[in-house]
């Protein structure tokens, strides 16, 4: 007879959390693994005694659970998913909900829930973001997918996600693939955040020479004010972590070379297909990039050489005030690239999204909850259909107070040879933002020119597009 109320597949750390977090809301959940020993260490181990039933094969898996059924899937995203739905399929019935709860590719997500609705299932693709720890403890959830399905899931995703002052970290995002769509641009805009807080760090310690447990207490002090988030905070604590071994800083110990699981590579490839600029984001993906050319690099800086001077000489406190404001204006741009992607996502694809809504929900959470977001939930309840956080008085009125020392910092690590990619493109993308005039009217010159590429004419906007020989002009 069944008698779980939910069911999750997948028990890899993220998966086991996420039941964990299920079972201690209120909720019996069922528990099924491709390799059954998985879940016999789970029932034997953090599970013991708790509200958990087993699972040895696909069939008892579904048959243990109360119907509709609600299932959760978090395993790899690509063919592991859809060889988990094939799985399940034929121990499903009509109205039964499946939920991703991986990065899966939006674009998937939609073909899944259309396959699957065909045969009278529901499918989500539900965002999930806060890492292990998140997952135990109340996780950031994107789901979006079919409205009625969700309404079904709500109470227990209500229940597991992050809790903030006004309200739990979820809320449905809208049709097809928008929540997965939702959750890998939040990750794109951590790749942004994540660099721009490296390239922080490396001026600091670069340009002033600062220690670990200096930078430690730097950043402390900065989690205090506008820059509080969860980055700040843990890039605090990693700078005071001393190797037990050596008793040195155990962030000097770390090899320069950083990982990357597709997500930020994704929402680069989205934004180019949907003329989205979003250099932040872009630049931070670069850099990683970069950072994997080790053996090239150390190469490279025995021949190639930087300015003389790699020290800051002026006054230190004024530097370190730079670097701040530099950090927070570019980290303005780099949320700013995110929300107009996703609203012009959302407009290509008719999804309707509530950015004001999505913000508050990273409140909480997720990797990169952050003090501001809710200035930036705020800003789009003043105005749903803002094109640009940056045209919003409060935070033009923010990055017009720093942008002095926002240039400051990045000219001076630009004249020291200290690379801030991300910081330098925050910078470009505001400065050509707010620019009435840019120089691709020579742009298009040059592609009429050698491809009769046509160009408009600011005199004469009546005649719409226009072609030049430009050769015989010249003649």
């Amino acid at each position: 007879m069944a008698q779980a109320q939910i069911g999750l597949v997948g028990l890899a750390v993220m998966g086991e959390n996420l039941a964990l977090n299920i079972e201690r809301n209120g909720y019996t959940i069922a528990v099924w693994n491709r390799d059954p020993k998985k879940v016999n260490n789970l029932l034997q181990t953090r599970a013991k005694g708790k509200n958990f039933l087993g699972a040895k094969s696909a069939e008892e898996f579904a048959a243990a659970i109360e119907r509709p059924r609600k299932i959760v899937m978090l395993v790899k995203a690509g063919d592991p998913v859809d060889w988990t739905i094939a799985q399940l399929k034929p121990y499903l019935d009509k109205g039964d909900i499946l939920i991703d709860g991986g990065n899966s590719w939006y674009q998937d997500t939609e073909r899944r829930a259309k396959e699957l609705a065909a045969e009278g299932l529901y499918f989500i693709g539900s965002g999930v973001s806060g890492g292990e720890e998140g997952a135990l403890w109340g996780p950031s959830l994107m789901p979006g997918g079919d409205k009625q399905a969700y309404e079904s899931l709500r109470p227990i995703w209500e229940a597991i996600a992050a809790k903030v002052d006004d309200g739990p970290c979820v809320t449905y995002i809208g049709p097809g693939g928008s929540g997965h769509f939702v959750k890998m641009v939040h990750n794109g805009i951590e790749y942004g955040d994540m660099q721009l807080i490296a390239e922080a760090y490396d001026m600091m310690r670069r340009c002033l020479g600062l220690k670990a447990d200096e930078l430690g207490d730097i950043f402390a002090e900065w989690n205090k004010g506008v820059l509080s988030s969860f980055l700040i905070e843990i890039t605090a604590e990693i700078f005071k972590y001393k190797d037990e071994e050596t008793g040195q800083p155990l962030v000097d110990l770390i090899m320069d070379k950083a990982g990357q699981k597709g997500t930020g590579l994704w929402t680069s490839k989205v934004a180019l297909d949907l003329g989205v600029a979003i250099p932040t984001i872009e630049s931070a993906l670069a850099a990683r990039m970069l950072s994997g050319l080790k053996e090239q690099r150390v190469e490279a800086a025995k021949v190639l050489r930087g300015p003389a001077e790699t020290k800051y000489d002026g006054d230190k406190s004024e530097f370190i005030a730079a670097v701040h404001d530099a950090l927070y204006a570019s980290k303005i741009c780099s949320y700013a690239q995110g929300m107009a992607l996703m609203k012009s996502a959302s407009d290509y694809y008719g999804w309707s999204l509530d950015l004001g809504e999505i913000s508050r929900i990273w409140k909480g959470g997720c990797i990169i909850r952050a003090q501001f977001l809710d200035k930036i939930k705020q800003a789009y309840r003043r105005r749903p259909d803002l094109p640009n956080l940056l045209v919003d008085e409060e935070f033009s009125e923010a990055v017009s107070a720093t942008q002095s020392n926002w240039r400051r910092a990045v000219t001076t690590a630009q004249t020291l040879g200290v690379p801030c990619l991300a910081m330098a493109s925050s910078l470009a993308y505001y400065d050509s933002y707010r620019s009435a005039n840019l120089p691709q009217n020579l742009t298009q010159a040059q592609r009429d020119f050698f491809g009769a590429h046509t160009y408009e004419r600011i005199d004469k906007p009546e005649l719409g597009f226009v072609h030049t020989e430009w050769r015989k002009r010249a003649e």
